[in-house]
């Protein structure tokens, strides 16, 4: 036992091995898909014993294997992944506008406390509006096209990442940032060389969560505002009571939502800056 054990009365802290193993075991964790492999399997077992059983009309509740077929012949032979494409496209373009009127309001938000004080319960306000609301005005001010479904998306994806990167910006180490002070950083150098890398996890972690919310803005500005995209398959669908199209499309706006929100995850987990922030949280 170390002479500070034996003062203190405290065990030893763990060695490097012990710290090098969290993180090891962590990431093997993370890279474990079965619990939710699992429970889709268990879902689409019982939406299929559900249909087997005709507890439901196949009006209402195809079963899984027609939709998956109706899928397959969508994305083949009807165009499904170029309407797909358009979609993602202005989830992402309102996405990133969201992101770059954002991040700067949650750094004013954060310095300034009059302008918090005065700005914060408008923003919050904003979320009050429901989208399908603020569609027609879209149209009346923008017009048709790519353009406000754009908007609408980044209407609905602002708060969130605001709200999380403020968070984010909340939760520095002060201390850090009093010694960067103390070492000659302000203005932008504080910004670029301190806050920013420190805010990394909550800015990834806020767009994680804007983008697949940005497709949903995507859909509901497509099915109100006209377009290209999945919106305007699903409103087809629903006029023509294609029940097995609309569960197909459903699936496939699932599936890439699922996938955007892991590639971004990735990226997150990924990150030396992030994976460095993670270690001196751990520590």
């Amino acid at each position: 036992m170390s002479a500070t054990s034996t003062v203190t009365g405290e065990p030893p802290a763990p060695g490097p091995l012990g710290s090098a193993r969290r993180p090891r075991r962590e990431r093997a964790e993370g890279r474990r898909p079965w619990p939710a492999l699992l429970l889709g399997m268990l879902i689409i077992a019982s939406w299929h014993l559900v249909t087997i059983c005709r507890i439901l009309p196949e009006v209402f509740l195809p079963g899984p294997l027609p939709v998956a077929e109706r899928l397959w012949l969508s994305l083949t032979r009807a165009g499904l992944l170029g309407y797909a494409w358009v979609t993602i496209r202005e989830a992402l373009l309102g996405c990133l506008l969201a992101a770059g009127l954002a991040l700067p309001l949650a750094w004013a938000l954060h310095h300034w406390p009059l302008f918090s004080r005065a700005v914060l319960p408008y923003v919050a306000a904003s979320q009050a509006v429901p989208a399908i609301a603020v569609a027609p005005l879209l149209v009346l001010w923008v017009g048709y096209g790519t353009t406000p479904v754009v908007v609408l998306c980044a209407f609905m994806v602002f708060f969130p990442i605001t709200a999380t990167v403020l968070l984010g910006l909340r939760g520095l180490d002060t201390d850090i940032i009093d010694a960067a002070r103390l070492d000659g950083a302000h203005g932008w150098s504080m910004v670029l060389h301190i806050e920013l890398p420190m805010t990394l996890p909550a800015i990834l972690a806020g767009l994680r969560t804007g983008f697949t919310l940005s497709i949903t803005g995507a859909v509901v500005g497509e099915m109100t505002m006209g377009g290209t995209g999945l919106g305007m398959t699903l409103a087809s669908q629903r006029d023509a009571v294609d029940t097995t199209g609309l569960f197909a499309t459903i699936v496939l706006l699932c599936a890439l939502a699922t996938t955007i929100h892991w590639l971004l995850y990735s990226l997150e987990r990924r990150s030396r800056t992030v994976r460095a922030l993670r270690g001196r949280g751990a520590t």
